[in-house]
């Protein structure tokens, strides 16, 4: 038997209606990426020019199915865009511009995308390209026609008179739930860029989780910037949880420094915001050298790569904002966790507290977890024995796109991260490393994350990351790489001293090497690959 409920299919353009229903003239605010300007516009009229782009994208020939892609920052008209191109049943493929140009040509040869809309910052960069992507009929670059440069593109056209050849007046495609609706490559970490296919039904159900208190906790009454991109996998949720809750956006544009942030953040009243560690670096350092504080923010979100004890002490208790740590992959949607406190932890304070909230945290409703051995045997969530994490869910990928053929999932249905971690009885989960960076000591795991976090607590370190460097006796050993801050030069024995009786005697580096800068992902990540090339031919002391 079943259910007598209204077939009510899970759609995202059903996000922007509602917002312009019930929110329609709360603010989208966006720096401009011509000027540096600051544009003022409403969810209400983003959902008028959604159906523009929706309408023109169908005289364009684009159909049902067909990819388009985006090389854009986050400003309202990529947002636009975004619910434009899958209202009318076309896939939003968010290319990262952080890639290599290769990389960038190869993905979009590979998702066969027929049009390419590019902000003005791209324009040199896709004319070198263009001859690389064959598939793109047509190129929109996303300015007026003031600003509109002279450029070699095939057919270029400024977006605004593109969308000015349209109005509003138009029909969201009528689709299954289970329809595409977005396109996103992995960063390419381990062997290449791999696309995730994202559904309608997997990005409501993924928004919908993410927003509920335990989690982003989003409301009508919060102000979210959104500092990660939205080629970042759906901006963590962000491109679609405000909206669905009705929270003021601020968009900014191409300028992530610590000043141009400060002013959105103080300027716009923004309560929540979400970025990698690497951009609240530079907020905290801009903020130290001119003594500003902030004044609206309550609370930050920091993902992508692991978040600096350090760090969340400087928000916490120097500027009073809560810092949430979060955890997920493009794989994911991209959240799998976020590490509020569950009562069985209400009680902790100080360093106790600091402890936990270096976790990644517990996963929300649509996510499962799992810890396993090599061989696939479920390991304890006792908080201390590693295993490598799996997870599935209704907005967990289960293959690559045209790659179908590829299984990706174990027999019960269950995908492999990649990560190495740790689930406490509580099932709060803390990653501990990427199965292929773990270092493997004497037949026993030692965790770069750890030792990396560690390190930057120092006073004199920028920045820090670990690798396994050969060793006769123990197999490997973990070698401390530094970007030591301005004018500061900490020496092994300092650092050994500093971290002593933190952490596992074992533990300890090897040696310690001063550099001037580490190797990045285009995510932002550090890139260990890259590392362990550089010092592939060295030998530490004593061996």
């Amino acid at each position: 038997m079943l259910g007598l409920m209204q077939d009510w299919p899970l759609l995202l353009h059903r996000i922007i209606d509602h917002a312009a229903i019930q929110h329609g003239t709360r603010e989208v605010v966006s720096r401009a990426v011509e000027d540096g300007s600051i544009r003022r516009t409403t969810y209400a009229q983003l959902r008028q020019r959604a159906l523009q782009v929706a309408k023109r994208l169908g005289r364009e020939g684009m159909v049902p199915g067909d990819r388009v892609a985006t090389l854009a920052w986050n400003t309202d008209r990529h947002l636009e865009l975004w619910y434009g191109i899958s209202g009318m049943g076309a896939i939003t493929h968010t290319v990262n511009p952080r890639l290599f140009p290769e990389q960038i040509a190869g993905i979009i040869d590979h998702a066969g995308d027929r049009m390419l809309f590019l902000d003005l910052t791209f324009v040199a960069l896709v004319e070198q390209l263009q001859a690389k992507i064959p598939s793109v009929e047509r190129f929109v670059i996303l300015t007026d026609a003031a600003h509109m440069p002279e450029t070699a593109l095939k057919g270029a056209v400024a977006y605004e008179d593109w969308l000015s050849e349209a109005d509003d007046d138009f029909a969201w495609a009528k689709l299954g739930e289970n329809t595409a609706a977005g396109l996103c490559y992995t960063s390419g970490t381990t062997g290449g860029p791999k696309g995730v296919l994202y559904s309608h039904r997997s990005n409501v159900l993924h928004a919908m989780a993410c927003a509920a208190p335990d989690y982003l906790a989003l409301s009508s009454r919060d102000t979210v910037l959104p500092v990660v991109p939205l080629f970042h996998a759906n901006s963590w949720s962000l491109a679609y949880s405000a909206p669905m809750t009705g929270a003021k956006l601020v968009l900014p544009g191409a300028k992530l420094d610590g000043a141009s942030l400060l002013e959105l953040l103080e300027g716009e009243g923004v309560t929540v915001t979400a970025a990698v560690p690497t951009v609240w670096l530079g907020l905290l350092q801009h903020l130290e050298a001119t003594g500003a504080g902030l004044t609206s923010l309550k609370r930050v979100m920091i993902g992508g790569s692991a978040c600096p004890r350090a760090m969340t002490e400087a928000f916490e208790r120097k500027y009073g904002v809560t810092v949430a740590h979060a955890w997920g992959m493009t794989e994911m949607s991209p959240i799998g966790s976020f590490c509020s406190v569950k009562p069985v932890y209400a009680d902790l304070e100080g360093e106790a507290l600091l402890d936990l909230k270096m976790k990644q945290g517990h996963p929300p409703f649509t996510v499962e977890f799992r810890i396993t051995d090599d061989a696939g045997m479920d390991q304890p969530w006792d908080g201390a024995t590693f295993g490598r994490l799996k997870v599935r869910g209704p907005a967990v990928a289960g293959a690559y796109f045209r790659r179908e053929d590829e299984p990706i999932l174990d027999e019960q249905g269950f995908f492999d991260t990649g990560d190495v971690g740790t689930i406490d009885a509580a099932g709060y989960m803390q990653i501990t490393d990427r199965s292929k960076d773990v270092i493997k000591s004497g037949g026993e795991w030692i965790s770069s994350i750890d030792l990396e976090n560690l390190a930057v607590g120092h006073p004199d370190v920028l920045e820090a990351a670990v690798i396994g460097v050969t060793h006769p006796k123990w197999d490997e050993r973990p070698l401390l790489v530094i970007v030591p801050k301005p004018g500061r030069t900490p020496g092994k024995d300092e650092m050994l001293a500093f971290m002593t009786g933190k952490i596992a005697k074992w533990w300890l580096p090897d040696d310690v090497v001063l550099v001037e800068a580490i190797p990045h992902t285009a995510t932002g990540k550090i890139q260990k690959t890259a590392l362990r090339e550089q010092f592939k031919d060295y030998r530490l002391p004593g061996v």
